[in-house]
């Protein structure tokens, strides 16, 4: 069989959508490929869960679809990658198979309790303490917290452990244990990039961190084996659609992204703009850990070949403000309004808006903060609110390109971009004028199953794509260069600056609020029922706070 007929298939689980992509070796157009939607639930505010059973059947659903399209073509679907949404975290029962909670996603904000305990065993509270260790700040972004809270309040899950029934993974990991059998010898296996966002990985050793798995007090039977990015692990099992197929691609779907822009040197980012923002910067083989709010984290790592690593910011909400303006706010009737409406203004008549609703992430790491609306006056509109919105997306960038050209004092002289939200010509112009960087606005809208794809094929015994040959098939892209002054981006950017600075602060935890409630109750209480009554709401809280509605 000739190379150029070899088929790649490529998995990639997100957070809105599961979608199964055929590519032809060398080549960067799908051939086919289907996509099912995921739910996602919300309990409790800033709680966001996903069904992990949905999930996998969402994934061989998709599998079947596009082998029912390919026909007999199917047949030469030589290799299979993964790529996925990080940090979402599940635990499952590996006798029956079954979870058991739901799916915690990457932005779910319920462990700030749990983020308090762990900077309270730490020197000063510093929240980058372990940053030389596993690259990334304490936050509740990151897995560990996710793993421990469920730790914490399921009896459940600690009786598991006990009886070595319990498994840990992320959306990777818990798709190919499926794939690859399930109960019936699933192979539970994960690979750096994705075990570089657990915070329970060490950067420099690309190992469980023994230190770190005894602060959150986690056993190591739990967590999967750390396998490089790419290399051959196992079969497709004969209950699932492409039975017999080998999977040999696992990586994190921004690691995947910066491949499929065919980021691979020293110095190149992309951004990927969706309900968040994900910008990565290749470090190359040096580790560069940032002083200035960036995380550290494994780009890839191909077979036995040495790790790359990235530095990465990431923006909690950059396209969940749009759609926060649509739902909440009723300013668009559909999301693809927000270009049309932002061009009916020429600025945004100095309003701007900090859409920091689950805290401000990269390079600021503050879950206190919370999301505000500064500038307007009698004469703001809702255009200038939308376009206001445009362009915090376009700061919180710049926030990142400017802790990047800090830390590693080369400034960025492009940007790559894809994903759903990049699609809004104006949002790349903005981008352009506010960082000063041309833009290159990848055609593909979703780079991370191109990059899944290329990872599969790098494992050895495959026939892999040439990386790096001159005048190799690159997506083609749109470029939006800068036509804003240095003056006048700069002043801008000093007023957004103001607006981040006025965010900060407003969050109060739930148990500092059920104090003061306890204690303006207990005020209007008659003394003789005072300690009675003391007591009772005393373990009220105790027992209510954190505790998860299952």
């Amino acid at each position: 069989m000739s190379e150029k007929k070899r088929l790649i298939g490529a998995i990639s689980a997100g957070t809105t959508t599961v979608k199964f992509c055929v590519f032809r070796s060398q080549e960067t157009k799908v051939i086919a490929e289907h996509e099912v939607k995921i739910s996602s639930h919300c309990p409790q505010e800033g709680w966001i869960e996903q069904d992990p059973l949905e999930i996998i059947n969402a994934v061989k659903t998709c599998i079947q679809k596009v082998v029912e399209q390919l026909g007999s073509e199917s047949k030469k679907i030589i290799a299979v990658g993964v790529t996925n949404q990080r940090e979402t975290t599940i635990v499952w029962d590996k006798l029956t198979g079954h979870a058991f909670y739901n799916a915690i996603v990457w932005s779910d904000i319920r462990t700030d309790s749990t983020v308090d305990i762990i900077l309270s065993k730490v020197p000063d509270n510093n929240p980058h303490y372990f940053k030389q260790t596993c690259g990334l700040p304490i936050s509740p972004y990151f897995s560990a917290f996710k793993l421990k809270w469920l730790l914490h309040y399921s009896k459940d899950i600690k009786s598991a452990v006990r009886h070595g029934r319990c498994l840990f993974g992320t959306v990777d990991t818990w798709i190919i244990w499926n794939l690859t059998g399930g109960v019936h010898d699933g192979i539970h296996i994960t690979d750096v990039t994705n075990a570089s966002r657990t915070f329970l990985m060490n950067i420099n050793t690309l190992n469980w961190d023994p230190m770190l798995l005894h602060l959150f007090n986690i056993n190591e039977s739990v967590l999967p084996e750390i396998k490089s990015s790419s290399e051959y692990y196992g079969n497709i099992h004969e209950s699932c659609p492409l039975s017999g197929v080998p999977i040999t691609g696992i990586v994190g779907n921004q690691q995947a992204a910066l491949i499929g822009h065919n980021c691979l040197k020293e110095g190149e980012a992309k951004n990927t703009y969706r309900s968040g923002c994900f910008l990565l910067y290749n470090t190359g083989y040096s580790k560069v850990f940032s002083s200035h709010g960036l995380v550290t984290t494994v780009a890839y790592k191909f077979g036995r070949q040495p790790p790359v690593y990235a530095l990465e910011g990431s923006v909690a909400v950059a396209g969940a403000a749009i759609k926060w303006l649509k739902n909440n706010m009723g300013f668009i009737k559909d999301v693809h309004d927000t270009e049309s409406l932002a061009k009916e203004v020429f600025n945004t008549g100095d309003v701007y808006f900090v859409p920091a609703f689950k805290g401000l992430y990269a390079p600021y790491w503050r879950k206190e903060a919370r999301g505000i609306i500064c500038g307007l006056t009698a004469f703001s509109t809702k255009h200038h609110i939308v376009r206001a919105a445009l362009e915090a997306v376009c700061f919180q960038t710049r926030d990142i390109l400017e802790a990047m050209h800090q830390d590693c004092g080369i400034p960025l002289n492009k940007l790559m971009t894809d994903g759903k939200l990049s699609q809004n010509t104006l949002l790349m112009q903005l981008q352009a004028d506010i960082s000063g960087v041309p833009v290159f606005r990848s055609q593909n809208e979703d780079m991370a199953p191109l990059g899944a794809a290329i990872v599969a094929a790098q494992a050895e015994g495959i026939e892999a794509w040439d990386l790096y040959q001159e005048g190799r098939e690159v997506v083609p892209n749109d470029t939006f260069l800068p036509t804003s002054t240095g003056d006048e981006r700069d002043a801008r950017y000093t007023k957004w600056k103001m607006a981040v600075q006025r965010s900060l602060g407003w969050a109060v935890s739930k148990r500092k609020t059920m104090t003061e409630a306890r204690y303006r109750l207990l005020g209007s209480i008659p003394g003789g029922l005072f300690l009675i009554t003391s007591f009772a709401l005393l373990l009220l809280s105790e027992l209510t706070v954190g505790v998860p509605q299952v």
